[in-house]
């Protein structure tokens, strides 16, 4: 495997803590979420799905081009990211909304699929947590 990319960042004291990326360009305070927390920050469910989101909407572009497919100007996708109680343990869920306005449905879910197989963090976390695509046209 030839690594093409290694992001690096700093945290300190977890979830009441500090993040900081190698080149500072992340620099942010990270707290509980508001139900158990300070809204004064960030929290990693947060970020996990601001990353999984950018991260699947390059994917859904990038199979969009091959395929030779015109995305609508106005796509988007939204990232829910969950913490769910289950059996005394805490685990994550995450739902991935990708709208795709005015696009044929049968295509649009075709696409929204392939894009979730080639998606690095849907990859990442096959087998380890729910993710559902739901696709809005």
């Amino acid at each position: 495997m030839a690594v093409i990319y290694t992001a690096t960042v700093h945290s300190t004291n977890g979830r009441e803590g500090h993040i900081r990326s190698s080149d500072a360009v992340l620099d942010l305070d990270t707290r509980k979420p508001v139900e158990g927390g300070t809204a004064a920050g960030t929290n990693p469910e947060q970020l996990f799905a601001a990353a999984y989101g950018a991260c699947y909407g390059g994917s859904l572009k990038f199979v969009a081009d091959k395929q030779r497919i015109d995305l609508p100007p106005d796509w988007s996708v939204d990232a829910d990211v969950s913490m769910n109680l289950e059996g005394g343990g805490v685990y994550l869920s995450a739902v991935l909304t990708v709208n795709l306005p005015s696009m044929e449905p049968e295509k649009a879910n075709r696409l929204a699929q392939t894009a979730h197989g080639a998606c690095p963090y849907s990859k990442a976390v096959k087998g380890n947590i729910d993710v559902r695509v739901e696709v809005v046209v």
